[in-house]
């Protein structure tokens, strides 16, 4: 695993103007003949957000502090999980003209819809800490640890990516499946309602969810004041090393067969 691993980031320094010249175009692609552009990527959270407070603060947020920094420190994170994962599943195939042609990496194809993600949710990340000003949320340099959850967030939705794409490429239902799939994990990740109303063995079954356990850990930083523990920094690990560790292989294991079915 070591070696393969050694030889995948030779194959990366070899086709890294490949890899940036992908990064642009899926960046350029999403806002591709749209009149505001790049402008969306602020837009799209905050119509979110206020369609989000208007539905759920009279049945969720009445008691709860800082309601709108709240449901958004869960939208800003499950979105960019979404993002990053539907974009990664969708990204050999949508990419199968320029593999089967050119011996390139097939991974970078994920690599750069994920890297195109980051950026369309720091972007986001803006909005999100602007609002949270508005929201009078006080500022700390606690928030400086908001970055170990991007970055274990980035590596689980990068495993998810290559289990995903590699499952659409044999079967093609995997998109349907998902698209459920995300809507039931948006509604497990307590986005707009919290789970303190639950029974405690079913507030830790919450922790099953990686999106949800991201998102927590982002309000423990920015609502409550509270670096997680280590066992919450641990799970966060578990989870995208896991992720990471199933989707490479898979990859290892398929690459051969990718070309035969796209």
């Amino acid at each position: 695993m070591k070696k393969w691993i050694q030889r995948q980031a030779e194959k990366m320094k070899k086709n890294r103007f490949i890899f940036e010249e992908l990064v642009k175009r899926d960046f350029k692609q999403k806002y591709k003949r749209t009149a505001l552009g790049m402008l969306w990527s602020v837009l799209n959270p905050m119509l979110n957000l206020l369609v989000m407070r208007m539905v759920f603060t009279h049945f969720f947020g009445q008691q709860t502090p800082h309601y709108t920094t709240y449901i958004f420190a869960g939208n800003v994170v499950f979105s960019f999980y979404r993002e990053a994962t539907s974009g990664g599943m969708t990204a050999l195939m949508s990419n199968s003209h320029i593999f089967t042609k050119v011996n390139v990496p097939k991974y970078l194809f994920l690599l750069s819809k994920n890297v195109s993600s980051v950026i369309n949710f720091g972007l986001t990340l803006i909005v999100f800490f602007i609002f949270a000003a508005l929201d009078r949320v006080p500022f700390h340099w606690k928030f400086l640890m908001l970055i170990y959850p991007v970055i274990t967030l980035l590596v689980f939705n990068i495993g998810m990516g290559l289990i995903l794409s590699a499952l659409f490429v044999f079967f093609r239902d995997t998109q349907y499946l998902y698209e459920v799939f995300s809507l039931m994990l948006m509604y497990l990740s307590a986005i707009f309602y919290q789970i303190d109303t639950f029974p405690a063995d079913t507030q830790k079954l919450f922790l099953l969810n990686p999106v949800y356990a991201h998102i927590r850990y982002f309000r423990m930083i920015v609502l409550n004041n509270t670096i997680p523990s280590l066992g919450d920094h641990a799970l966060l690990l578990l989870y995208a090393a896991l992720f990471l560790g199933i989707g490479g292989l898979i990859y290892k294991k398929k690459n051969q067969q990718f070309l035969y079915y796209v």
